[in-house]
């Protein structure tokens, strides 16, 4: 009888541990991408979210608006002053699907497509340009940027030198 009762016990241990590995819950902001013995089967989320324990893998994903600090760039203006600039860029992401499986890691790659555009288009530009046009200068960075992470299902909505 009391072989009986451990094994009971131990059953619903474990019936208990499968349960709580397979429940999760995402808040309005998240999303799931699920991966089902390496293969995507797509977005859930947000609410519960039930996964197959040790057969799914839920990567998380944030679509709230990041703000990327742009570190200073050391510029050569087109006139040859050096310069040093700082920006930032404020992005989200809009498909979460792709934002997992295109890049390994999108707020990394976004930071180095930003700091790459931010040398490339301000080195164009010359010393009074920076001063004078920040907002034509501050549009043209975003739709560079925005159109090298639109295939990640990155939305670039901001830069700000």
């Amino acid at each position: 009888m009391t072989a009986l009762l451990v094994v009971l016990v131990i059953v619903v241990v474990l019936a208990l541990l499968v349960a709580s590995a397979s429940v999760h819950v995402l808040r309005e902001y998240e999303r799931a991408v699920v991966f089902r013995l390496g293969r995507l089967t797509g977005l859930r989320g947000p609410g519960l979210v039930l996964l197959i324990p040790v057969i799914d893998r839920m990567v998380r994903v944030g679509l709230r608006t990041v703000t990327l600090n742009i570190p200073a760039q050391e510029v050569i203006t087109r006139d040859n002053v050096p310069a040093r600039v700082t920006a930032v860029a404020y992005f989200r992401v809009v498909d979460a699907n792709r934002a997992v499986v295109e890049v390994e890691n999108y707020l990394a790659a976004t930071l180095q497509i930003a700091q790459t555009s931010l040398r490339a288009i301000l080195g164009k530009a010359e010393l009074d340009t920076l001063l004078s046009e920040r907002e034509r200068l501050n549009e043209d960075l975003q739709k560079v940027i925005d159109q090298q992470t639109e295939p990640w299902g990155v939305k670039v909505a901001t830069v700000e030198i």
